[in-house]
């Protein structure tokens, strides 16, 4: 990056915690209205750095009291805004409260992150631990190491094949600490084709919660400013910077936005939904909430459009893998086929002191919280919807067994669109999907060459 930009170094992230966090004090905060429910989520926002930075610290230091203190505070800041989605459906009163900033400047500074968040993540090499797990994974479907229940333990549920790409980190609390220098360490040719892919999932993904943002604020909230300001939210944020190139956070948060640009359309909504689930697995406790949500209309297509999508999913595995038994194995991955109790903890649960016992209840706790949700409101519309993924995303990380509390991309931007969303009240399945949609099918199929235009 450097022979690009005279002298450019990156921003240490602590600092960017700074320079971020009085900028989006500027941009979003509203000064004539203290008490806002705004300024609160801007409040909440900014504190969930202090937990990733402690994170990172005491994993560095090998100090496991600052790093519990890290996930602690990450999980008090989770905690509060999953209340907070809960009870947003009941904030009937949502007065327009624009940035600060016009529409030309907010388009500006966004274009400006963009552009060299993209490029950190193609200036930055793979972290060595991150190597090692892929080509571990890498393993798994051959021959001679086919998938077992340690490694499926070990990795976590998701899609096997997106286990072969490596995490790159686009900024390190320690200079050194990694191999994140200014200039990307050549990588050996056998893991070149896995690295490039590695950034261009990365770029798109993040380039698609952009403009899903945008499409969003667009299409479903009539004020495309509003999804300006999210969008610039969401690149200002210390964790963007710090996790642009991790696509096992990115692209689970990128298909769940666009699911929501395409909640009028329930086959599309749901085959965005069961790809979510198929890279990812944890999205799959959506479902009792996305279907509540469309039971009066448009059920039958949503389920559908789940169903074909990782039957899709499944048959790729089979086409891709070595024999049956390797194919059972990465079907049991992709669906997350093990006891709770079985699995290999990190993160949090893991630390010295916190007795994995608990996480059990937790989960039941959950599990009870989902099945709330799917039954109230009775009546949802978009806007409960959103909030409710969020809180149902957000609940998820607090008994996920690997690294609970940092997956904060699959939530962050449909959290940010319910901070800025007007009222939708109007927006429910019985008024915005077509009843006649398999008529207009039939209409379409039976006609005939005389039946169609001239010219």
């Amino acid at each position: 990056m450097s022979e690009i930009l005279f002298h450019y170094y990156r921003v240490n992230p602590t600092t960017w915690f700074y320079l971020s966090s009085l900028l989006s004090i500027a941009l979003f905060f509203k000064f004539n209205r203290l008490w806002s429910i705004r300024n609160l989520d801007l409040g909440l926002l900014i504190l969930f750095a202090p937990g990733l930075l402690a994170v990172e610290y005491g994993g560095f230091k090998a100090d496991p009291a600052v790093q519990q203190a890290g996930f602690v505070w990450l999980f008090g800041v989770t905690l509060a805004f999953m209340v907070r989605m809960l009870f947003d459906s009941v904030m009937v009163r949502r007065p327009l409260l624009e940035p600060n900033l016009s529409t030309g400047g907010l388009n500006f500074l966004g274009l400006s992150l963009l552009i060299f968040l993209m490029a950190n993540v193609i200036w930055s090499a793979p972290q060595a631990e991150a190597v090692a797990v892929a080509e571990d994974a890498a393993r798994m479907g051959s021959r001679d190491a086919p998938l077992d229940a340690d490694q499926l333990a070990r990795l976590g549920p998701g899609y096997p094949l997106l286990f072969l790409l490596p995490q790159i980190s686009t900024q390190t609390l320690f200079p050194g600490s990694d191999a994140n220098g200014d200039e990307a360490a050549p990588p050996e040719d056998s893991r070149d084709l896995y690295e490039t892919t590695a950034r261009t999932m990365a770029i798109v993904s993040q380039l698609a919660i952009v403009l899903g943002t945008l499409a969003i604020g667009w299409l479903h909230f009539e004020n495309l400013r509003l999804g300006i300001a999210a969008a610039v939210l969401y690149l200002l944020l210390p964790y963007t910077a710090n996790m642009t190139g991790r696509v096992d956070h990115a692209l689970p948060g990128a298909l769940l936005l666009w699911a929501v640009v395409a909640y009028r359309r329930p086959f599309l909504a749901g085959s965005l939904i069961g790809l979510a689930i198929g890279t990812s697995y944890y999205p799959v406790f959506l479902l009792p909430l996305w279907c509540s949500f469309y039971w009066e209309r448009g059920i039958r297509r949503f389920v559908s459009g789940v169903l074909v999508t990782l039957g899709i999913l499944a048959i790729v595995l089979w086409l891709t893998s070595a024999n049956a038994e390797v194919f059972v194995g990465q079907l049991r991955q992709m669906f997350g086929w093990i006891f709770p109790g079985n699995v290999s903890l990190e993160g949090f649960w893991a630390l010295e002191g916190n007795d994995p016992v608990f996480r059990l209840p937790v989960l039941a706790a959950f599990l009870v919280m989902i099945s709330t949700l799917a039954m109230w409101p009775a009546q949802k519309n978009l806007g409960t919807l959103m909030s409710c993924s969020a809180a149902v995303l957000l609940g998820s990380q607090f008994w996920k067994a690997h690294d609970g509390g940092l997956f904060m991309a699959w939530y962050l931007p449909v959290l940010l669109l319910v901070v800025f969303r007007p009222n939708l009240e109007n927006r429910v399945a019985l008024a915005m999907l077509d009843p006649n949609w398999m008529a207009a099918w039939r209409r379409i199929l039976r006609r005939t060459p005389k039946d169609l235009p001239a010219g």
